[in-house]
Parts: C-alpha cells; sequence; structure tokens
C-alpha cells in the first residue's frame, strides 16, 4: 500500500438546517470555501445516515458509523471509548462513566462546559473530588461495595471508574438511563438526572460531588477572575469494555492514524488498533491549531495507509449556537486544513479523500441530531458528479445514499467510483 493513500476529514458537526439570518443558507453554504468549492465538480457525492433509530445522536455512536462499524453491534457507551484513550484497563465487570464538569444555575444547565475549563483547573478539581469524595463511597453506597476513581482528561470531558469487588459487580444495566448534558443547554435538568438500575447511587455521588466543588478554592478563584464555577459532576455515557476489530482485519487495509483533540476520537482510534498523532496547539474548541492538523496529517501519509483528521471546532459552535463561529471553523478547516492534505495526497499514485461530518449539530437545536450528513470523496480514479459545491443540498440531490453509515467505509476504500 505504499503508493495508495486514504484521509478521512470529519468537521465535527459540520451540518445544519437553513438559517433566516442567513437568507435560509446553512452555515456550509455561507462559508467561503475555495477549497472544496474548487474540488467540488471532481468529487463524488451522496448523504447517509451514522446514527441508527436504537441510539442517541451523538460523535461516539456517529464516528463509529462513519469509520465503517456497525454501532448496533459495537456501541458499549462513551465512557469506555474515552478510557481507553488514557490507557486505563477496564476489567470485565467494571463501568466507565462520562464526568462533565458542568455549571447549573438551580435545576438550568448554564453551560455544560463550565466556562470552557482549563484543563489545569479541572485535574485540580478532580483531585478534591477523588480526595473527599471517592474515598466516602462504602458512605455513599453501602450496599454496593467496590470503588470509584475519577480521572482528569481535557478540559470540561472527564472520567469516573466504577469497580465493583470480586463476585459482585454493580447493578448497572440496560435500564440505567442518562442524559447528555449538552442536550440541555439553557434547559432545566430536573427531571433528567440519572434514573434505572444503580441511578440512587449514582445521584447520591453527583451531589456529594456538588458539595466539594461548592468549597473549592480553585472554584473560588474562577468566580474571583470573572470565570463560571464547576459546580456539579454530569455523569452519563456509561458503558463497560468494548470489542471491536481492528481495522486492518476488518477492512484488509495498512496501518491507520488518528488526528484529534478529544479523547472520544482518540479512544475509538486505539481501540480500532490505530496510533494516535498528537498535534500541538489542538484543543477541541474554536481556536485549535487548523493548519498544524492539516500540515500533521500531510507528514503522517508517509507512514501510514490511512489518516483520519478529526475537528471538534463546528460541534461545539453549534452547542453554543453561534453561527458566525461556526462559519468561521469551516472556513478555517477549508483554507488551512485541506490544502496540504490535499497536496501531499496529489504525490501518491493511488489516493482518496472523504469529507463528511459525523453528524449534524444544528445552531437552531444546540445538540446532536441523527439526520443524514453531506459527504464527498475526491481521488486519483475518482469521477465527480459535477456539483458546483459541497454542502447539504448537494448531498440530498446526489443518488448515492447509504441509511447504514457504516456501509460508505467499504466504497470510500476500493469501491468504484468513476
Amino acid at each position: 500500500m505504499k503508493n495508495c493513500k486514504r484521509v478521512v476529514v470529519i468537521p465535527d458537526g459540520f451540518a445544519d438546517l437553513p438559517i433566516e439570518s442567513l437568507g435560509g443558507r446553512t452555515p456550509m453554504q455561507a462559508a467561503h470555501t475555495p477549497t472544496l468549492d474548487r474540488w467540488a465538480p471532481h468529487a463524488a457525492q451522496g448523504r447517509s445516515h451514522n446514527v441508527p433509530e436504537t441510539l442517541s445522536p451523538g460523535s461516539d455512536v456517529a464516528t463509529l458509523a462513519l469509520l465503517g462499524y456497525d454501532p448496533t453491534t459495537t456501541y458499549t457507551g462513551r465512557a469506555p471509548l474515552e478510557v481507553a484513550a488514557q490507557g486505563i484497563e477496564l476489567g470485565v465487570d467494571d463501568w466507565a462513566f462520562r464526568c462533565n464538569l458542568v455549571c447549573l444555575d438551580g435545576d438550568v444547565m448554564k453551560d455544560f462546559t463550565a466556562g470552557h475549563i482549563s484543563t489545569e483547573d479541572a485535574t485540580a478539581l478532580l483531585a478534591e473530588i477523588q480526595r473527599d469524595v471517592a474515598t466516602r463511597w462504602h458512605e455513599i453506597a453501602p450496599a454496593l461495595g467496590g470503588a470509584v476513581e475519577f480521572r482528569p482528561s481535557v478540559s470540561y470531558r472527564n472520567l469516573a471508574i466504577f469497580r465493583p469487588d470480586a463476585g459482585r459487580p454493580f447493578p448497572f444495566d440496560a435500564t440505567t438511563r442518562t442524559v447528555a448534558p449538552h442536550d440541555y443547554s439553557d434547559r432545566s435538568v430536573s427531571d433528567v438526572y440519572p434514573q434505572g438500575a444503580g441511578s440512587d447511587a449514582v445521584r447520591s455521588l453527583m451531589n456529594e460531588c456538588a458539595k466539594t466543588l461548592a468549597a473549592s478554592e480553585t472554584n473560588a478563584r474562577r468566580v474571583s477572575e470573572g470565570k463560571l464555577p464547576a459546580t456539579d459532576c454530569w455523569l452519563w455515557g456509561q458503558g463497560k469494555r468494548p470489542s471491536l476489530v481492528p481495522f486492518a482485519q476488518a477492512y484488509d487495509w495498512g496501518r491507520g492514524a488518528m488526528i484529534t483533540a478529544v479523547d472520544l476520537l482518540r479512544g475509538i482510534a486505539r481501540n480500532v488498533g490505530w496510533d494516535v498523532v498528537e498535534v500541538p496547539g489542538a484543543t477541541g474548541y474554536v481556536d485549535t491549531n487548523y493548519a498544524g492538523k492539516g500540515e500533521y496529517a500531510a507528514k503522517a501519509l508517509d507512514e501510514y495507509d490511512i489518516v483520519v483528521v478529526h475537528v471538534e471546532a463546528p460541534d461545539e459552535m453549534g452547542h453554543e449556537g453561534s453561527v458566525e463561529k461556526k462559519i468561521y471553523s469551516l472556513e478555517q478547516i477549508d483554507g488551512k486544513t485541506l490544502p496540504p492534505i490535499l497536496d501531499k495526497l496529489q504525490t501518491f499514485d493511488n489516493w482518496r479523500l472523504l469529507v463528511s461530518p459525523d453528524h449534524p449539530t444544528p445552531i437552531s437545536t444546540k445538540t446532536h441530531s441523527r439526520g443524514f450528513v453531506p459527504w464527498a470523496i475526491v481521488g486519483s480514479d475518482v469521477k465527480g458528479d459535477g456539483f458546483a459545491t459541497y454542502d447539504e443540498t448537494t448531498g440530498a440531490a446526489a443518488s448515492r445514499y447509504f441509511p447504514k453509515g457504516q456501509d460508505l467505509m467499504t466504497l470510500f476504500l476500493r469501491g468504484d467510483l468513476l
């Protein structure tokens, strides 16, 4: 595969709905994207659904599908994927939960990122919770036994791991229901705290965390600096250890690498047998190093046969409801991330580039959607469909449609696109 290269660029939450302030256009259509516009007529285009009706829309489910895995059989929860990103081992009976540091105002989700809390502050707060709360787990849930660990990660995105005593598994199961905090921006969460099996213990744990956070000197300093405090640990996305067939085995393809700023994608990469290439200045936010992601991806093609570049910024801007910043993030991807990748790809005999969101994150709803996403593939052996642009409209107009998003990967790797 020395001269057979594939790159996937995932602008997370890229797709959207028409917006009145943009004259009925979507952010994709309103953005100035000369790179995509130049390549659009040469691209095979289509649309796919990456989130099955039986699963909640999110990057965990949607990215698995986009990378060619059936989420209905491989998905066990978001948190276990992120655990893998940190090299943490999960036992067969362990459960992992995502632990967001959030800011509640009464029962309203004021900010699911606690003001995009710094990793330094988040790490300090998690250390306090580990010291003051996790050590008292037997007091909080005496009937369950076992132990709880709080693990810091990046910014507001952290982890809680429940490890049971031998022969005494925790009661969590398919009836244990939690919700993603980003689905409730500026909304009441009074009715969406964890429910179902084992939820009483989880809610008690969250309550104890809130007490520690209220007394935290780190939070007091943040408030004095005009920043939002992290008032609560929101536990969600629970699951047990996943088992994914390595990508090289599933698709008979060579070495793979992932470029991302978020642990979810790092975890997926490691679960499918790929390396993770770290880019300095990659933040998972609108201020990320767009150019660096493109440059590092181009360089990685000398060593890897498939490289996936994930950019979180459009999704975050969708959650914030910022039309201007979402457009900005799209323009940065087009102007800084894509050009070095395309330049490098064209030095190989056989190459293809796939650009596709994982799911829509509409400005109007500020949350993920399971609607279709448009995709575009260009390459050395691809005959374009002739569309003048690449956006939601052209994706819907194209003839290629995958109701099961995982089927797109086979087409991308070696399908006939002439």
